[in-house]
């Protein structure tokens, strides 16, 4: 009975041994990663938390601390560059509003020191386009301000219709720039779940993108499968253009009336109906191809 007691005891003292060694190393284990976590935290660093301990439920917890990590530092990234994307964007339409208010302000001294009918009137003219500049400049503002932070509501609607829609808003631009647009538009009626004025919004653009590119010819497809084709032939741009035509604050030099932003809010807004939008340019041709995912 005695020799039972004692071999009970002894396993006992066994038992709350490894346990004191293992609480002093998950403790020791918590002291590391609180100490790591403050390093990573006030540096900026790329280290994730290391552990001496082999526990597993510690070893979770550290994977899941490192999990979290990460997912803060691309959040912190995309913070930072998303605040200088804005402060890019705020600074080139403030150059290009710069252009045009000067120019307004010294045709407006130019009225008052001439008298002579014909030049006043030719004056006129020019602060009438200098104002719709700025116009379209400060359409193009509200239009990044709303999409910075924006929820839309959809409904099955005919794609169809909504590209015919935008492309007849658009009919007195072509003429004027005389621009003939080639329509292939398919019979069978494409049904997705969108939000029409964003939809009409990205087409918008679009058109008005190959309004100041198009070096007169411009088609555009919408297929049995719902793919929305635009092309153009844009002698002016080239691939590597092409590939930044999306972001925001990235602006086409010679593009005069451009500030970046018409294409990076279609992005947005096909991306928040569901759907993609790529660019391409192949033999001297600018392609834009929307797919609206059916839903």
């Amino acid at each position: 009975m005695i020799i039972c007691l004692y071999i009970i005891i002894t396993v006992l003292i066994i038992i709350l041994t490894i346990m004191i060694i293992k609480i002093y190393f998950i403790r020791k284990s918590l002291k590391e990663m609180r100490k790591s976590i403050s390093e990573i935290l006030s540096t900026d660093t790329n280290s994730l938390l290391t552990i001496s301990s082999s526990d597993k439920e510690v070893v979770n917890l550290a994977n899941n601390l490192n999990i979290e990590l990460k997912k803060l530092r691309e959040e912190k990234l995309q913070y930072e560059n998303g605040n200088q994307e804005l402060k890019t964007v705020i600074t080139n339409i403030s150059h290009d509003m710069r252009t045009p208010l000067t120019a307004i302000s010294g045709y407006l001294e130019l009225i008052k020191e001439n008298n002579e009918q014909n030049k006043r009137k030719k004056y006129i003219e020019i602060i009438e386009r200098k104002t719709h500049d700025l116009i379209l400049l400060t359409e193009q503002l509200f239009d990044f301000s709303k999409t910075m932070d924006i929820s839309i509501k959809k409904e099955m609607l005919c794609i169809n219709e909504i590209l015919e829609e935008a492309l007849i808003n658009y009919y007195s631009v072509f003429k004027k720039n005389n621009i003939i647009p080639k329509i292939e538009i398919c019979d069978k009626k494409i049904y997705r779940m969108v939000n029409k004025n964003s939809v009409i919004r990205v087409f918008e653009n679009i058109l008005s993108n190959v309004s100041k590119y198009s070096n007169g010819d411009f088609k555009v497809i919408l297929d049995n499968y719902g793919k929305i084709t635009f092309s153009n032939k844009a002698t002016s741009l080239d691939a590597t253009t092409v590939q930044k035509i999306f972001n925001r604050y990235f602006t086409v030099e010679n593009a005069k009336k451009s500030t970046g932003l018409g294409l990076a809010i279609a992005k947005q807004l096909v991306e928040l109906n569901g759907g993609t939008i790529v660019a391409k340019y192949v033999k001297s041709y600018l392609i834009i191809e929307i797919n609206l995912i059916d839903q």
